[in-house]
């Protein structure tokens, strides 16, 4: 049997320090204990990312790229079913790198490269949910006036953003651990969907409740 060539030491900083973080949050975590987990030195840790918002921004790129390529899937989007994947889809990613969602606003504060970045992620999200809006509009899905479309966009991204944050304070010592994820995610959705209700043609109303329905008793059990 040919055996699989060890892992960079590189690529297994940045998923150590990826548990850690969304695990302990970012400024919970020194690169001390991340060289120590990683059962390497601290000199060799350094050698990769000779600083810690060096950690910080490998793994915001890594996000970024991948939300990026998601965000692209919006103009697929025509009904209920299509925007509940995809929002779910996007709580999914979201949940991957939590930490920066958990710690965000004191990552801001602290890192200039970041709180630049995240600005455009947010102008994204923002772009991805109108094109979202137009192509349910165009297949009938929902009726909205042209006028609402900023301002229901923005609330979408809004609670697509803070989502995972309103979690942790609900629920600090447990919401944001591993075995409570699909739950949180599936409420995100919900909730992010739910705020085109208003809108919803009626069979897709009904669609929605549906969903929603299947999951939360799912969730029960």
């Amino acid at each position: 049997m040919v055996k699989k060539a060890p892992r960079r030491t590189a690529e297994r900083i940045l998923e150590v320090t990826l548990e850690l973080f969304n695990r302990f949050g970012e400024p919970n975590v020194s690169t001390t204990l991340i060289s120590a987990e990683l059962s390497i030195s601290p000199g060799n840790l350094y050698y990769h990312y000779p600083a810690k918002d060096e950690l910080i921004n490998a793994l915001f790129d890594r996000y970024e790229r991948a939300l990026n390529d998601l965000l692209n899937a919006s103009d697929g989007v025509r009904d209920v079913e299509d925007a509940w994947f995809f929002m779910h889809t996007l709580f999914e990613l979201i949940w991957q790198y939590r930490f920066l969602y958990r710690d965000l606003n004191d990552l801001l504060s602290k890192n200039r490269r970041l709180e630049t970045h995240f600005q455009s992620v947010l102008k994204n999200k923002t772009r991805a949910v109108k094109t979202l809006l137009d192509g349910m509009s165009r297949a009938g899905a929902v009726s909205i006036d042209s006028r609402e479309v900023e301002a229901t966009a923005t609330s979408m991204v809004v609670v697509l953003t803070y989502w995972l944050s309103f979690e942790y304070v609900r629920d600090p010592r447990r919401a944001l651990e591993p075995e409570n994820a699909q739950s949180a995610l599936l409420r995100g959705a919900q909730h992010v969907l739910n705020l085109l209700a208003p809108y919803l043609e009626q069979g897709q109303r009904l669609h929605l409740l549906k969903l929603a329905g299947a999951y939360n008793n799912n969730d029960k059990q």
